[in-house]
């Protein structure tokens, strides 16, 4: 059971709600509703998610966020954190981004999985996610905070998606066989320059590590990954922050590669 009332959850939510709709951020909604467990902020992503779904979005996706020593340290949070994808976030690679859509965006470098079974037990095995994985490639997130100026505590981006918006995959897929991802390294460009350098250890020690973490996480909590799903494992490095006219190019070591441009 949740301490604070249903209906305090359900303002927060539509809080958050209005401020990515009308992309003016909103003061801290741990301070302003007193949400301070990290139950209560799941409680308040899950309304969103709930409407969003009766909407019409369709759910293709989750991602782990806070993966990154690196992005822990900007945000000042300690542990990762979950989110939902939908498909009307994906951009092809190579593609545009209205940032006029987006509030505060940031970018990371990732390794996106898909898989090819459903993982529905809370005590998935390594090895059951490995038989599940049917390719990796790179991957941009976008991550957009509603909350103002990114003062944000481990509450507020839970409750806010885990801060997610878009995302971006490579075209080019990998069997897990071929890699190592621990040492799998990555080259974040902006504009030509670099940006963020990172790699796969930085990601949970494994991304793999990650991903089995969000598969324990999601079952326990009732949405489960299944086939074709698409999971981002989380930041290799740390965040840049991006606007008009901005292009980002992820270089990963034997991924292929993933690009995007900002108007």
């Amino acid at each position: 059971m949740t301490p604070y009332p249903l209906h305090h959850l359900q303002e927060a939510a539509a809080v958050l709600a209005i401020a990515r709709q009308t992309r003016q951020p909103c003061a801290r909604i741990s301070e302003h509703f007193g949400i301070s467990t990290l139950s209560s902020a799941y409680a308040v992503q899950e309304i969103n998610t709930k409407l969003a779904l009766e909407q019409g979005r369709r759910l293709v996706g989750r991602k782990v966020g806070l993966t990154s020593k690196a992005v822990q340290q900007q945000l000042g949070v300690d542990q990762p954190d979950f989110g939902m994808l939908f498909a009307d976030m994906e951009i092809v690679d190579g593609g545009e981004i209205d940032t006029h859509a987006l509030i505060q965006p940031k970018a990371e470098g990732e390794i996106a999985f898909v898989l090819g079974r459903d993982l529905t037990r809370h005590d998935t095995t390594l090895a059951e996610l490995i038989t599940a994985v049917d390719y990796v490639v790179p991957a941009l997130e976008i991550v957009d905070s509603a909350i103002e100026d990114w003062k944000i505590t481990l509450v507020d981006t839970v409750a806010d998606n885990a801060s997610s918006a878009l995302y971006v995959l490579g075209k080019q897929p990998t069997k897990l066989s071929a890699l190592d991802l621990r040492l799998e390294g990555m080259l974040l460009e902006k504009n030509g320059q670099q940006a963020s350098i990172g790699v796969g250890a930085a990601c949970l020690g494994n991304p793999l590590d990650a991903c089995l973490w969000l598969a324990r996480t999601m079952a326990e909590v009732g949405r489960p990954l299944k086939a074709g799903d698409v999971l981002l494992s989380g930041a290799l490095g740390p965040m840049t922050p991006v606007v008009a006219g901005d292009s980002l190019h992820l270089r990963p070591t034997r991924l292929g590669e993933v690009s995007c441009r900002f108007v």
